[in-house]
Parts: C-alpha cells; structure tokens; sequence
C-alpha cells in the first residue's frame, strides 16, 4: 500500500516534522491564519523551500522530476489556477462520471474558464486533479467557497477516489464539523509545532 513519508521536513514557519500518511487514510490540518498549514502543503509538493526528506513509497522524491511528484502528489491550492481559455483545455483527459460527482455533465468542458463561480473552479479544480490519478492528495481548504450540497459532493467524491485508488489525503479545514466527518486522525499547527489531535 502506499505511503508518504515526511522526515525533518521543515519550513520558514514550521519547525521540523516527521509525519507518515498511508493508504486511504485522510488526515486533517488545521490552526490559525498565518500558522503555515498552506506553506507545509506547498513544500510536500515540493513547490517552495524546504528542508527535511519527502518520499512516496520509499521512493526520494529527488528521484523524481517535478512534474512527476506533484502528478503523484497533487496540490489542490486554495485558489485554483487557470491558463487557458476552456475548461477542456486543461484536462488530457476526464472520465464523465467524474464531472456528475461534482455535478456538471461533459458541456462544462466547452465552457469558458472566464464563466466560472468561484466553487465552480474549485469542483472542476478537483477534478483536474483526480483524472491525473495521484497516489496522494493535498487539499487546502476545497469546500471554502461551497454551499452544503456541493460540499458534500466534494467530500464524497473524495472518500470513493480514496477507497478506489487507494489514496491518501491531507486536508486543510477550518471546519470542525467537516474535520469530524472526514478525518482519520488530526493535527493541529501551533507556534511552530504539529500537534497530533483529536477530532
């Protein structure tokens, strides 16, 4: 089964942590504004400085090019990131069973990114992720701008990918409600720490 394995890792506002996620476990992250939840994702997908060791399947990921850890561990940041001028174009390829769990049917795939609702980008964001199949997930925040429908299609969407695959998550939330339904286990980031918790 895999893993994601993180030894020392350290940031400019996170001292160094050792953290293990297996296979269909989903662990959530929270703490105050500013604590470094994003930048600690931000580093595991190796996309800003860092110290300390990450690997997938004990496999270092300075074996790997860039591109491939962070397809194998996908980021789905805050605020969704779009270049092109369709929806379409940013997927090689996407399965319509994957759209109709987020609810939208394949002419999203024509529409104009410019069109898009805030939770609009952030479902379709997730989709993006999820067709490049990645062994890990790295949420920060993916239901901030969903009503309660929506929400609870991103989080069951998430849960069938994570069974299926099988994958792992970190989630960020500020949601004890949502930490409660989805976690496996907690953590808190306080002054520089990452405390295990409760939820």
């Amino acid at each position: 089964m895999p893993n994601l394995a993180l030894v020392g890792l350290a940031t400019s506002l996170l001292d160094p942590i050792d953290l293990l996620i297996g296979a269909r476990e989903t662990v959530v992250l929270h703490g105050k504004s500013g604590s470094g939840k994003s930048l600690l994702l931000r580093a595991i997908a190796d996309l800003d400085p860092h110290d300390g060791g990450l690997s997938l399947n004990g496999q270092d990921y300075r074996q790997m090019s860039g591109p491939e850890w962070r397809r194998q561990v996908a980021l789905l940041p805050a605020e969704t990131h779009w270049w092109a001028e369709r929806v379409g174009e940013h997927f090689t390829a996407v399965e319509p069973e994957l759209l109709a769990q987020l609810g939208f049917d394949s002419d999203c795939l024509e529409w104009e990114v410019s069109r898009l609702s805030s939770g609009e980008r952030q479902r379709l964001g997730l989709a993006r992720v999820l067709a490049g199949e990645p062994e890990f997930m790295l949420l920060d925040e993916p239901s901030a701008n969903l009503d309660a429908a929506n929400t609870e299609r991103l989080e069951a969407c998430i849960a069938t990918y994570r069974e299926r695959r099988p994958a792992g998550v970190l989630w960020v939330s500020h949601d004890p409600e949502q930490r409660r339904r989805v976690a496996s286990r907690g953590l808190l980031i306080s002054e520089g720490k990452l405390v295990n918790e409760w939820i």
